[in-house]
């Protein structure tokens, strides 16, 4: 498909069909017409580029839901990504065609208390790529309002661009956990979103980060991105073992203040509290399980304080800044790469939820 429709033999311009990744079943993804909603004024169309594969994206290929949010009809998935702007509506005065920009997936009310207040994800109006009932962004072109387009500076790429979003997960953990440069940072689970939250704390100073996860290759990744250390636990992942907590705590050599939980699992949890000082943080990312049963009075009475996340708010220039600034490199996280075609886009789910060596699974288009 050419950039923007062929020409026919009268010379007349015809549009080329949109077509997208659609989630048509439980482990079905078909490439499918998707047809664009009409360009608003204040919106601009982008040409997709680039759009990674999020652990919400295989948890809906394989459940047709995640944590609450439930696949009942046909949905074009994917949320990461990054594109060329190829039309821009009459109000938009902020971008021009030809710009490459980072898409923030989110489109909230604005008009709600929580919008009001400054904490937007939090909206319950919220669109958001890829999440029911809402079609997502691995499609040759979505129509985005241009305030949640972020123009990429000259020396980031497409796929950096994309990264945008997995990486405001970690800056948006680390401001919510206050994480600064006196601050000793435990990360459990070194998947793509602890990794990115071990990249955000380091950026934001933290003295000491100490990664955990049952997988050695992965844990060697985060050594070569910048972890202090690591500890490798074992795979049962339901009952806390007290010899691993005084390693993590050993490892630290210090109190461990801020607590991350990217696995989202009773042990994860359960250990996270444990290890973590009393009048710590442990901050809460990772979704693995809908209801878990951990233990909170003994941390309650050390005043651990237990926090959450959801998505994030206000991240995109400051990862944009990192990036070009070099302050932050997410290129290493990059494993894996794909075409857009029907048997690419099964694979490359495939080698996504497998996990292991494949950390983040990108298109490009």
């Amino acid at each position: 498909m050419g950039k923007g429709g062929e020409v026919s033999e009268d010379g007349a311009k015809v549009e080329e069909e949109n077509m997208a990744a659609w989630l048509v079943a439980v482990n079905t993804l078909k490439i499918q017409p998707f047809r664009l909603p009409p360009l608003g004024p204040h919106d601009v169309r982008v040409r997709m580029k680039a759009v990674g594969i999020c652990g919400s994206d295989v948890h809906h290929l394989k459940t047709m839901r995640c944590a609450h949010f439930v696949v009942k009809e046909p949905m074009v998935i994917g949320h990461e990504c990054a594109g060329v702007i190829e039309e821009v509506g009459s109000e938009v005065k902020s971008l021009v065609v030809g710009d490459r920009v980072a898409l923030e997936p989110g489109i909230s009310c604005g008009h709600c208390k929580y919008c009001k207040g400054g904490r937007y994800n939090l909206c319950r109006s919220m669109r958001f790529f890829g999440s029911p009932p809402v079609n997502g962004s691995l499609a040759n072109q979505v129509v985005h309002p241009a305030n949640l387009c972020f123009r990429l500076p000259e020396n980031v790429s497409l796929e950096e661009g994309a990264m945008c979003e997995p990486l405001s997960v970690g800056i948006h953990a680390c401001r919510r956990a206050n994480v600064g440069p006196e601050t000793n940072v435990l990360i459990v689970g070194a998947g793509p979103i602890g990794l990115v939250t071990m990249l955000a704390a380091r950026a934001f100073g933290a003295s000491r980060i100490i990664m955990v996860d049952v997988d050695s290759y992965r844990l060697s990744m985060a050594k070569s991105l910048g972890a202090d250390d690591f500890v490798k636990v074992s795979m049962n992942n339901q009952d806390v073992v007290d010899e691993e907590v005084i390693q993590i705590q050993q490892a630290m050599g210090s109190d461990i203040d801020v607590s991350f939980d990217c696995a989202g699992f009773n042990k994860t949890v359960s250990t996270a509290l444990n290890a973590t000082r009393a009048g710590g943080i442990v901050c809460l990312i990772g979704m693995g399980r809908n209801e878990m049963t951990v233990h909170l009075t003994l941390a309650a009475a050390r005043e651990v304080d237990v926090i959450g996340i959801f998505r994030y708010k206000d991240t995109w220039p400051l990862c944009l800044e990192f990036l070009r600034t070099g302050k932050i490199d997410v290129k290493p996280l990059i494993t894996h790469r794909f075409g857009f075609s029907q048997e690419e886009v099964v694979e490359a789910f495939q080698v996504s939820a497998r996990g292991g060596d494949a950390i983040k699974v990108m298109f490009n288009l």
